[in-house]
């Protein structure tokens, strides 16, 4: 009985580490846009810019700047483009 108690717990064990492991890439939300931004973020004032998810209904760009706010633009926009490859460069580096 304390075979079959033993061999219980650890399948039990191996379960949840399992799962515990597998829970970052299940959960993953999307961000999308739905309010956009048409004024234009100083390149100096740009510390990231990233694309939204593909499943998202308006292309854009979310541009992180150093007041700590998120902004969504559209991918329309030149000025976020250009930035957006800007970065893709120096990531390249």
């Amino acid at each position: 009985m304390k075979t079959l108690s033993f061999t219980g717990g650890l399948l039990l064990l191996l379960l949840t580490i399992y799962s515990c492991t597998a829970m970052p890439h299940a959960v993953n939300p999307v961000s999308c846009c739905v309010r956009f931004f048409t004024g234009r973020v100083p390149q100096p004032q740009i510390i990231s810019i990233i694309k939204t998810d593909s499943s998202c209904r308006e292309k854009a760009f979310v541009v992180s700047t150093a007041k700590g706010m998120d902004i969504c633009v559209s991918q329309n926009l030149g000025w976020a483009q250009r930035a957006f490859n800007q970065q893709q460069v120096i990531k390249d580096q």
